[in-house]
C-alpha cells in the first residue's frame, strides 16, 4: 500500500528555529531520508519553499483567478511531503514517526488513491 506522507512544519505564533537547529533538522533529515531508502520503502520527497511564496489558482465562471499565498488559511503549513511503500497504517506511522517534522510540528499519514489504468 502506498502511503501519502504530509511534514507540517511552520506554525504561526511558533518561534523561527535558529540556524543551528535548522542545519541539524536538515542532517536529520538526510539520515532519516537514507533509513527509508535502505529499507525500499521510498518513491519520492520534497520540500516547499514558504507558504508565503504560494499562488493560489482557481478558475471561477471561466475565468482563471489567483491569489497570492497558500490556499488554507491556518496557523500550520505544509512543509514537505514524502510518498513511501508501507505494508499498512502501522508501517506508515511508524515511519513518520521518524521524519524530523514530527518532532517540530506534525507528519499526516494519508492512503493515496490508486488511478492504474484500466485493464484492456
Amino acid at each position: 500500500m502506498t502511503q501519502y506522507l504530509l511534514s507540517v512544519h511552520m506554525v504561526e505564533g511558533q518561534p523561527e528555529p535558529s540556524a543551528d537547529e535548522m542545519a541539524q533538522m536538515f542532517k536529520d533529515v538526510d539520515l532519516v531520508n537514507e533509513e527509508i531508502k535502505a529499507a525500499g520503502a521510498w518513491v519520492f520527497a520534497g520540500g516547499l519553499h514558504p507558504a508565503t511564496t504560494a499562488t493560489t489558482v482557481r478558475v471561477r465562471d471561466g475565468e482563471v483567478v489567483t491569489t497570492d499565498g497558500p490556499f488554507a488559511e491556518t496557523k500550520e503549513q505544509l512543509g514537505g511531503y514524502y510518498i513511501v511503500e508501507a505494508k499498512d497504517l502501522d508501517e506508515a506511522i511508524s515511519v513518520a514517526a521518524r521524519i524530523p517534522g514530527a518532532r517540530h510540528g506534525s507528519v499526516e499519514v494519508r492512503p493515496i488513491f490508486s488511478m492504474q489504468a484500466p485493464q484492456r
